[in-house]
């Protein structure tokens, strides 16, 4: 199961969306650990066995059933000139019924931010859900002060929408977080944080 080839791909000027497969494992565990200080600040803390192989296992066991029930979208980004592991994106907590709403999440190794591929990876996860899943409504949070994510949201047109007290622990902290979303139809026009 966890060497056959992805069934969810997109494909962007730059990059490959796919579903991970164990071949990813020493790519992904190097990219996670030369970045690990890069992104301690902005995720929860991890289990001591976080890198290991069979924990990278469960995560493509994971990712390719939640794939085949729909519940989950969670995408390895692959750079396309030369098929280099960046980072990933997940289009999470898939809710159908009078919902049709989906969380994004996402991380970038270090030497990857700030070269606008992140936002080229959510601009295409956005396109892709909103028209080949039928989802009406992507929402994405962040710490206040990660100016970088913030922007990447902003530019693929997800609104500030507020802000959730103690939203999720960030870094062994329970931590505020400002919400935004995308609409498939929106007409709210520009919103900027209050």
């Amino acid at each position: 199961m966890f060497g056959r080839k992805p069934k969810l791909q997109i494909e962007t000027e730059r990059l490959s969306l796919r579903l991970p497969l164990m071949s990813d494992y020493r790519s992904w565990a190097a990219l996670r650990s030369e970045s690990s200080a890069f992104l301690e600040p902005w995720e929860p803390l991890r289990a001591p066995d976080h890198a290991s192989r069979k924990t990278f296992a469960n995560r493509v066991y994971w990712a390719q059933r939640s794939w085949t029930r729909k519940t989950a979208a969670a995408l390895m980004l692959v750079r396309r000139e030369d098929q280099t592991l960046i980072g990933a994106v997940t289009l999470d907590n898939i809710r159908r019924g009078p919902a049709q709403a989906g969380s994004v999440g996402y991380w970038i190794g270090e030497p990857y931010a700030r070269h606008g591929y992140m936002s080229e990876a959510v601009s295409a996860l956005s396109h892709f859900a909103f028209t080949h899943l039928d989802i009406c409504r992507l929402e994405a949070a962040c710490l206040p002060e990660n100016t970088p994510s913030r922007g990447v949201l902003e530019k693929c047109g997800f609104k500030y929408e507020g802000v959730a007290q103690s939203y999720l622990q960030i870094n062994g902290r329970w931590r505020n977080h400002v919400l935004y979303a995308n609409l498939r139809a929106d007409r709210r026009g520009r919103t900027t944080a209050g």
